[in-house]
């Protein structure tokens, strides 16, 4: 299964939450490779501060990545 980083990165081009976060994490050069878990990506953005919204964006989009 290829990597939450690198499946997301393939999304910068898309609307709505998945585009947004994608594209945060390209301009990001301190975005986590891995370890290829949530919890992983959520310390990132708490870490950054992000608000309520961008880490259930990112709950969602992870669910997304998994589900495929």
């Amino acid at each position: 299964m290829e990597g939450f980083t690198a499946w997301l990165l393939r999304h910068t081009g898309d609307e709505g939450a998945i585009g947004e976060l994608a594209r945060r994490a390209a301009a990001d050069p301190n975005w986590p490779e891995g370890p290829n878990r949530l919890q992983t990506f959520t310390d990132h953005l708490e870490g950054g501060g992000a608000t309520r919204t961008r880490l259930q964006n990112l709950t969602d989009v992870w669910i997304r990545y998994a589900s495929r």
